[in-house]
Order: C-alpha cells, then structure tokens, then sequence
C-alpha cells in the first residue's frame, strides 16, 4: 500500500518479543529513510494485534493479502510487487489463503 504498511509476524520460540522486533525495525529503517530522503518515515503511533489462533492468523493474512486489490491498485494479489512471506512460497501463500 502506498501510505501504510501491513505484517503478519510470528515469534519462532517462547523469547519472541514481537513488539521488539516492530519497534527495532522502525528504529532503524526511520533512521536511513531519514537519512536519504531528510524525512520522517513512520507516524508515532501503530496499530498492533496479537493473534493466538491459527484461523485467526488466516483471516488476517487473507485481508492483508486482499488489500491492494481492494484497493484497486492490482487486479490479482499476485500482480502486487510488494507482497511475498520468507516463510511461504506464492504458490502456497495463496493456496493456504483459498483454504483458510
């Protein structure tokens, strides 16, 4: 999306701390699109969810995945560049979402 961001993070063992991971990761992309660009990139607050079920993770997953066409900027989630996990290929991404 063009003006906001959407994640769908999952902590790997019992010492995850996702808020961590999203402050940190703000922390540091703001710092260098700061340092390039010589302005903020984050709004001081966010929105964030803990999720503790797997078919809660699904919905949310579809809805994030569904926004740009929602949105009218792609026709097909797939035609979206910015879309993707590290976890999942495409392919199965989208699958798991069709079976969600």
């Amino acid at each position: 999306m063009p003006d906001h961001l959407h994640l769908l993070v999952e902590g790997q063992s019992d010492a995850s701390d996702c808020k961590q991971f999203i402050a940190r990761s703000k922390q540091y992309s703001g710092f260098y699109y700061s340092k390039a660009y010589g302005k903020k990139l984050w709004q001081r607050y966010s929105f964030e969810h803990v999720i503790r079920d797997e078919q809660k993770s699904v919905v949310t997953a579809r809805y994030i995945l569904q926004n740009p066409v929602r949105a009218g900027l792609v026709q097909r989630i797939s035609d979206y560049p910015y879309v993707g996990s590290l976890v999942w290929p495409m392919p199965a991404l989208l699958d798991w979402i069709a079976k969600g």
